[in-house]
């Protein structure tokens, strides 16, 4: 069965939707706790790379000594063209490593189901080609990428963030947002942190519950298409 290496930097995140999106898509996952200690491999052992998000930059390594490793294993899945896929902080993290550029606490932030927009170089993507033109999906954060590696194509914008989505190489995905998020999760988020920005968590629970009949059929077809590229091996 193919495989795919998952690494958390958060106790508050965990692959979410996508283990059992991408059971379904005959892979399996192995997780590795950043945030516990547990080692970061130095090469890509499976068919895929997932890197979620946290409350960090992709080069917070004094607070996150994990991330120098992470964004290691991030470079030699980039050479060796093994497909990688990174949520929030770990889309930040493929930018980064990529020659991309994130700020902390950069634009306006988002919280909840958010409104995105695919973009016509979508058209052909192996992930996003002929999704919904606009759809929703759950955020979380106030880093932002403010600009895409060289090269990079620009697969989803929105409103208050315009790098929502991209593609680095032929196999390698980044998104702002958490495709891998169903409204239960808003629930622990900490409501005193979203009221300093004047959100309400009840409101975003309500929104997202609202959004998700539409949004998770979405994000399920890209994790499937994720897991398909895993079982068809490294790209070379």
């Amino acid at each position: 069965m193919a495989s795919v290496l998952v690494v958390q930097s958060s106790a508050h995140s965990g692959p979410g939707r996508w283990g059992p999106w991408l059971a379904e898509g005959g892979v399996g996952v192995e997780v590795v706790r950043g945030d516990l200690g547990q080692p970061v491999p130095d090469r890509p052992a499976h068919d895929g790379l997932l890197v979620l998000g946290g409350p960090l930059l992709p080069d917070d390594d004094e607070r996150a000594p994990w991330l120098a490793g992470t964004r290691a294993l991030v470079r030699q899945a980039l050479r060796e063209r093994v497909p990688v896929f990174g949520i929030c902080l770990g889309g930040q993290m493929l930018a980064r490593v990529a020659g991309g550029a994130v700020e902390r606490e950069y634009g306006a932030p988002e919280f909840g189901s958010t409104e995105l927009t695919l973009r016509q170089e979508a058209a052909d993507d192996p992930l996003f080609a002929d999704l919904p033109t606009r759809v929703t999906a759950i955020e979380n954060h106030v880093d932002a990428i403010v600009r895409l590696p060289a090269g990079a194509r620009w697969l989803m914008s929105g409103e208050r963030c315009p790098y929502q989505a991209f593609r680095v190489g032929d196999a390698a995905w980044g998104v702002q947002f958490h495709p891998e998020s169903g409204p239960e999760r808003i629930a622990g988020w900490s409501a005193e942190r979203l009221t300093r920005h004047g959100v309400d968590r009840q409101a975003l629970h309500r929104a997202a519950v609202r959004d998700d009949a539409t949004a998770a059929p979405v994000w399920r077809e890209v994790a499937l298409r994720f897991a398909e590229l895993a079982r068809a091996g490294r790209h070379d």
